[in-house]
């Protein structure tokens, strides 16, 4: 499960392409509730004086809402596989955070690092999801939150089809009217949602690493807040 090689390189591709109306653009297709979708995943799953991974950290807005949420009290690595990505974070902090750069599969980083690793709409970009997660459970420190914030694929298929519509039909609509012929490439959305597990297979995948996972569900499970407890 995952992208795979080939069509991640791809993806990865139309993201770098993407990156003046990255922000403008996923605002506008979340139909305004990424915000509060971050703050509903994260809430009382970082707390003052965690060490935080933000994987696949665009620029970084998981790690935004967490600082809000912590009054700035903790320590923030950002992790992306786009180093023009990376680059685009300046304005965004007031501090510079710690930053690297590299894929899910294989993270740079010692076992037992992090308090909470942050996934906002990336986990669905990995090569490889069960890899993906695997590392993710290694940097986690023993009682460490995995919190994940992204598209879900509603169990139920006719609730399923009305996603894919959406995704496939409506969004490059809104897409191209928040962001010009640069909102179009935000179509790749519907091919990462298809090779993306139902959002029952996503929780069964993190117990078989994580000891309990906390499932959300919000636009009849078309979008997802999860957090797994190591």
């Amino acid at each position: 499960m995952g992208l795979g090689s080939i069509y991640w390189a791809e993806v990865i591709q139309v993201l770098r392409e993407i990156i003046p109306v990255y922000d403008k653009v996923n605002s506008v297709i979340s139909l305004g509730k990424d915000a509060e979708h971050r703050n509903r995943g994260i809430s009382n799953r970082v707390h003052p004086g965690n060490r935080i991974l933000d994987a696949g950290s665009g620029f970084g807005n998981m790690s935004k809402t967490a600082l809000r949420l912590t009054d700035g009290k903790i320590f923030i690595t950002l992790y992306d596989p786009l180093v023009s990505m990376l680059k685009s974070t300046g304005t965004y902090f007031e501090k510079t955070p710690d930053m690297a750069s590299g894929v899910f599969e294989h993270i740079p980083f010692r076992d037992k690092e992090f308090d909470a690793v942050l996934c906002g709409y990336s986990l669905r970009d990995a090569i490889n999801l069960q890899m993906a997660i695997s590392e993710i459970h290694r940097v986690l420190k023993e009682g460490g939150r995995f919190v994940i914030v992204d598209l879900g694929k509603p169990d139920e298929g006719f609730i399923r089809t009305g996603v894919a519509f959406y995704l496939r039909c409506i969004l490059p609509i809104l897409a191209f009217l928040a962001g010009g012929k640069l909102g179009l490439k935000f179509g790749m959305l519907y091919g990462t949602f298809k090779r993306w597990p139902q959002n029952k297979r996503i929780e069964e995948l993190l117990l078989e690493k994580f000891s309990r996972v906390e499932f959300e569900k919000d636009l009849m499970g078309g979008a997802i807040m999860v957090a797994a407890y190591k």
